[in-house]
């Protein structure tokens, strides 16, 4: 067994390399693509907030919403596919569920609505058709491997997912931790090691094609520990939380408003027109937000401009995001947490308190709001070191994630990413399964005192349906417990009769567990014993009988999480 197991982990190790190196692939491949529709559509490859001008302003709405438009057509097509063939797309359901593969058809269809969002300027981000493509090739690689590999095809998909976020934010540390965090729901050692060789290769695959630089290069800049950077470490988490736990609500309460036009064209279309108009006021509200990051680490924005573009952000990714636009949420929401950080900076130098170069409080900012809508700190705080390549941010990340992640919780806001709420309800349950006393769960038992008839004992158990009858003293101690079966077997035997007293036939070594014992303790206990039944006794010195608990009881209470 244990030979198996490590063959297992080899092969896995084994094929997350060809894996990791088809993520890349896959990625680069779509940013071709869009550079090649932002080329025909605008004449210029770069970033979507300079490209736009390229048009006038009036036509800014009707460009994003006719990108919309078209990636309707698309995704209604997609939508129709799903439902007729009752399958999950999204490649974190299909790891979750341990499914066969990833739908091709509809994963492509996708992808085509996602570039036409993303080309003509819609508020999201490119990471998510990325990685769902990258997915889409790992379980296209998973279906010809061998039945001799013992790999499913969804961890091969988790290979790849890992890969392709790997590749589109150079983080494969963080890639894999974001992918064991949300999908497995633990970072379980034998499932992250073939994530994080994935991810590597994937991202020393773009080293390899020439594209070695930080995403947001700060390395050269230090952050000072002081009382003051930390009180405003402090305050950034806080508010990254709010911020995080108010951009999940409102993207909820706009695809609840943009639900009322139930035809997906037309519904991508509104949300098109809608950025478009916003566009207007700043077009830095367009694409993903990758050059508003730079521009905002170069210092480029006073505070009225921080804010002007936080508060046009998030009503544009709403928008977009509300309508169906299919994207990611990670690119965006770190651009929200940059502005947060960033008016932090502006605010500690205005009050004569900022000591902090390179606007490394937004980075800070970054990390706590990625936190916030992915409820997966760890992973936001690795991403945002391996984006920047900065150690000195470990200690500020580690206490802005960390807050940003509770203060969304504790909001009882609703998550990005529906799998979160299903750990969180597992997590939960378990915890109150292993706190929960067993006195919650005491049923009545029959009892009766050891001169009892051993007829009048099968008579009660034939009542009561109970194999076992429990037997106590007159003060209501526990003494042990007679069987019908041991009592029928004894009478044919002639060895008593049918009014002989039970204790001629009683067991005084039953075993038994105690009120104030956990649930955890009495699943170890029914572990031990092929019984559906145990008596419970107030205590092991007192031992006074106060009913029995169930093996159902506690199967029903560990369903919530196993």
């Amino acid at each position: 067994m244990k030979e198996g197991k490590h063959a297992l982990r080899w092969m896995a190790l084994l094929i997350a390399i060809p894996v990791g190196f088809a993520g890349a692939m896959v990625t680069l491949a779509f940013r071709h693509t869009l550079d090649f529709f932002n080329r025909l559509l605008f004449g210029r490859s770069d970033d979507i907030t300079l490209a736009m001008h390229a048009w006038p302003w009036y036509c800014w709405p009707l460009i994003v919403g006719g990108g919309g438009l078209i990636a309707g057509i698309f995704l209604q097509y997609a939508v129709r596919l799903e439902k007729k063939q009752r399958i999950n797309t999204d490649y974190l359901d299909v790891i979750n569920a341990r499914l066969d593969a990833v739908p091709t058809r509809t994963s492509l269809f996708r992808a085509l609505s996602s570039i036409a969002s993303i080309s003509s300027g819609a508020s999201i981000g490119k990471e998510g058709p990325m990685v769902q493509l990258a997915a889409l090739c790992g379980s296209i690689i998973g279906r010809f491997l061998p039945a001799a590999t013992l790999l499913k095809n969804s961890d091969v998909v988790a290979m790849a997912a890992a890969a392709g976020l790997a590749s589109v934010y150079h983080a494969p540390l963080a890639s894999a931790i974001f992918v064991a965090e949300v999908a497995f729901g633990i970072s379980a050692l034998q499932r992250l090691i073939p994530l994080v060789i994935s991810a590597a290769v994937s991202v020393m695959t773009l080293w390899w094609l020439g594209d070695r630089s930080a995403l947001y290069p700060l390395a050269e800049v230090q952050f000072d520990v002081s009382i003051t950077s930390v009180v405003t470490v402090v305050a950034i988490g806080c508010i990254g939380g709010l911020a995080g736990a108010g951009f999940i609500t409102l993207t909820a309460y706009s695809k609840k408003q943009f639900s009322r036009i139930t035809r997906l064209p037309y519904r991508l279309a509104s949300g098109g027109i809608a950025v478009g108009l916003l566009a207007i006021l700043s077009t830095d509200i367009l694409g993903n937000g990758y050059e508003v990051i730079v521009n905002i680490f170069r210092g480029h924005y006073l505070l009225s401009g921080l804010l002007l573009v936080l508060v046009l952000k998030l009503l544009a990714t709403c928008c977009s995001v509300g309508s169906s636009a299919v994207g990611g949420m990670f690119t965006p929401s770190l651009l929200i947490g940059a502005l947060v950080g960033a008016m932090f900076t502006v605010l500690t130098v205005h009050l004569g308190v900022g000591t902090q170069p390179g606007w490394l409080y937004a980075a800070v900012g970054m990390g706590a709001v990625l936190a916030a809508i992915s409820q997966a700190p760890l992973m936001a705080m690795l991403m945002v070191m391996e984006m920047t390549l900065n150690s000195s941010l470990l200690f500020p990340l580690m206490i802005a994630t960390v807050l940003a992640t509770m203060v969304t919780y504790r909001l009882q806001s609703a998550v990005t990413y529906p799998l979160i709420a299903t750990h969180f309800s597992r997590a939960e349950a378990k915890f109150d399964f292993d706190n929960t006393s067993i006195a919650e769960l005491i049923i009545p038992g029959a009892a009766i005192l050891p001169g009892t008839p051993v007829s009048d004992a099968l008579a009660i158990s034939t009542l009561k349906r109970e194999r076992y009858v429990y037997v106590i003293n007159e003060s209501g101690r526990f003494l042990g417990v007679v069987s019908i079966h041991e009592i029928a077997a004894s009478v044919l035997s002639q060895k008593i009769t049918s009014d002989s007293p039970v204790s001629a036939v009683m067991d005084n070594e039953f075993p038994y567990v105690c009120q104030g014992q956990s649930l955890r303790e009495g699943w170890e206990a029914f572990e031990k014993v092929t019984l559906e039944r145990l008596p419970v006794l107030s205590n092991d010195t007192e031992r006074y009988f106060l009913g029995a608990l169930t093996k159902t009881s506690l199967v029903r209470k560990a369903g919530a999480f196993i």
